[in-house]
């Protein structure tokens, strides 16, 4: 089922003109006319006027159901009542003191608490600053060079993660060298890289799978990592960066009960502002810190913006519900919901799609080979992984994403979305029907 010439961008442009004539403003303004490559969309994005709970209004007064979710950062949805008062209050304050104050504290108390492996914490403001930090420090713990990441998962844009097997443009191939891939979910290959060198500091991973889940962890598969890493003397580091306070209060390693030596928190850890965090053995993160004689840090950490006030209430407000009340779960639930009636679509229509995920988050596998694959089959790999990523055609996921627009429903490019704790039976009505319809269009586009 793979669209060549549909009416679904024509659909998406007369809705949307107002977008189009910002589009070509900014064109002229950012490379490829967007500020994050995420946002990148064929015409033309969306430009997003307000949003509020799980809805939110383009500059056209087109009204969305939105999966987008700030990047993943909003499972309490936009301007939450007690986060946006928490910042609205800091705001009279002062929003960047340059210098230490008790919020800070009171924030690292909170993921201290929550999160299992949190010993100590060091706030950063990006998710790749916090994955860039944690490998830096592994490597200083136990002067190795090496680290190892699995194929498909992502730790943000710098230098160390940002390329696929073969490296970058613009990536030195010294700072690649020092990176092994694995592929995901394979132990034994692992085993024997682990066993066979002795110059590998850490193994990185999205302990979810690759993109919360599009490429899912198999059962037993963190506990395995676990024991091996312990084995051979290598440090484990949880990118969270997603997963984190989704899984469970306590993150992934909460919720598997598998203890890695470093995480990595951002998105929610701050509310939906600037903020994110490396957590983990106090031994690791000291090193960050000066000595008891006033010696400099081992490593030396700046950032003009870590754990400024206002990030601060946001992170606290944002953590105590988390903490405190179903959130999760009714995310959870919510998503649950959502996958179990999108397969009930592409069933009643014989389509071999299918949609799958975990927690609060929907996938859909388009399926390009037309395989009898079940959302089981991909939770236990029987799906090769490098079917599940990267392999559709752009177009297709363009008009995928086009098209539920076109239905009043925002996801992101995956394509799959990221549900909150405040989506309701209708949004879900909705997404049902914006997803009954983008599958009928493309399915008589491919019969033309």
């Amino acid at each position: 089922m793979i669209a060549t010439e549909s009416g679904i961008f024509a659909r998406y442009q007369q809705r949307t003109p107002g977008s189009a004539r910002l589009f070509e403003q900014a064109r002229g303004l950012f490379p490829g006319g967007v500020t994050h490559i995420g946002r990148h969309m064929a015409p033309h994005p969306i430009y997003v006027s307000h949003a509020a709970g799980s809805r939110k209004w383009d500059v056209d007064g087109n009204e969305y159901t939105d999966y987008f979710g700030g990047h993943g950062a909003l499972l309490l949805g936009h301007n939450h009542a007690a986060v946006m008062a928490a910042v609205q209050a800091q705001l009279g304050r002062g929003v960047h003191y340059g210098a230490s104050h008790e919020l800070e504290i009171e924030w690292a108390e909170l993921i201290r608490e929550m999160i299992p492996c949190a010993q100590k914490v060091r706030f950063t403001v990006t998710g790749t600053e916090a994955t860039m930090l944690a490998i830096r420090l592994a490597r200083a713990h136990t002067g190795k060079p090496k680290v190892v990441r699995f194929g498909g998962h992502f730790h943000g844009w710098h230098d160390h993660v940002a390329f696929p097997e073969g490296g970058a443009p613009g990536i030195l191939p010294e700072v690649t060298e020092g990176m092994l891939i694995c592929p995901p979910n394979d132990l034994g290959r692992l085993e024997e890289t682990l066993r066979t060198r002795e110059d590998i500091a850490a193994v990185i991973l999205e302990p979810t799978g690759a993109t919360f889940g599009q490429i899912p962890t198999v059962p037993g598969f963190l506990q395995g990592l676990r024991d091996l890493t312990a084995r051979h003397g290598v440090l484990l580091i949880f990118d969270e960066v997603i997963c984190g306070f989704r899984c469970s209060p306590g993150g992934a390693q909460g919720f598997y009960g598998v203890m890695p030596d470093l995480t990595t928190l951002a998105k929610l850890v701050a509310g939906g502002l600037p903020g994110a965090a490396v957590v983990g053995r106090r031994e690791i993160l000291d090193q960050i810190g000066h000595s008891a004689d006033g010696k400099p840090p081992k490593v030396p950490h700046q950032g003009t913006y870590n754990a400024v006030p206002l990030s601060a209430a946001a992170g606290i407000a944002t953590l105590k519900i988390v903490r405190d009340s179903d959130i999760i779960a009714r995310a959870n639930q919510t998503a649950a919901e959502l996958r179990r009636r999108m397969n009930g679509v592409l069933r009643e229509r014989g389509s071999s799609w299918c949609v799958y995920g975990d927690f609060s988050v929907f996938h859909v596998y388009v399926n390009l080979d037309g395989d009898a694959v079940t959302p089981e089959d991909i939770a236990q790999g029987r799906v090769a992984w490098t079917k599940l990523k990267g392999r559709a055609p752009a177009r297709l996921l363009q008009e995928i994403r086009a098209g539920f627009l076109c239905g009043g429903v925002d996801t992101v490019g995956w394509p799959g979305g990221l549900v909150s704790g405040v989506h309701t039976a209708e949004d879900v009505d909705r997404t049902v029907a914006a997803f009954a319809d983008l599958v009928d269009e493309l399915t008589q586009t491919d019969r033309k």
